[in-house]
């Protein structure tokens, strides 16, 4: 290596060392979760209430790991801004890409509009249940279909209907709209990885598997 290539080598920032294992794990949670509620559950069923569930359990870890965690996985890490992310964007399509601490700017704009999208999909879902819990809403449906309707009166399902009917068509639309573009942004974001990966010739989805890289 010739001294001007050291120089370079040495004043470049290392691909980091992430991801920590509660990073990697709700990554691949939450990913199956969307997976799975948008192609294999039925939607309104119990098992995508529980998905959905599960889903809020797991995303309210990564936000509060996002403030006490360690730094790579922090907020701080990588802060949302749309000028450097289409500078980034810019020079990956030159062929060109430098590596980050943390998420890259537009990784960083990508995680964030991913996380608005799966709030929006958990707070629809959760208004459209009624914020029941899963339990609940079991035990009330096989109440239903053994005649007992007497459980929609005690849970306040009746009267009001225009108002409710109103505001459970309006929360179902916004939950499919974002629902649906949160798997188009997921396939965004699988194929920036894999352009990323390419340029900078290394492999960035291994990381997020086993966690720290292979040192050379």
């Amino acid at each position: 290596m010739g001294a001007s290539d050291k120089k370079a080598t040495e004043g470049a920032v290392q691909p980091p060392n992430p991801w920590d294992p509660l990073v990697r794990i709700s990554h691949w949670a939450i990913a199956a979760a969307v997976l799975a509620n948008g192609f294999i559950t039925k939607p309104g069923g119990i098992a995508h209430v529980w998905v959905g569930w599960a889903v809020i359990g797991v995303f309210a870890s990564r936000l509060i790991w996002a403030v006490v965690g360690p730094q790579e996985a922090r907020f701080s890490a990588f802060p949302p801004s749309p000028s450097a992310a289409l500078h980034h964007i810019g020079n990956l399509l030159r062929g060109r890409a430098r590596e980050y601490p943390s998420h890259n700017p537009a990784a960083a704009i990508m995680v964030y509009t991913l996380w608005a999208c799966l709030m929006l999909v958990t707070a629809t879902g959760l208004l459209m249940t009624d914020g029941k819990s899963p339990t609940a809403i079991a035990e009330e449906r096989a109440a239903i279909a053994a005649g007992n309707w007497s459980v929609l009166v005690k849970s306040g399902s009746e009267g009001n209907d225009n108002k409710g009917e109103f505001s459970m068509r309006v929360a179902g639309e916004v939950h499919e709209l974002a629902a649906n573009l949160l798997l188009i942004l997921a396939a965004v974001h699988v194929g920036g990885v894999l352009i990323e990966s390419r340029v900078l010739g290394r492999n960035l989805i291994r990381p997020m598997i086993v966690g720290k890289r292979r040192q050379s």
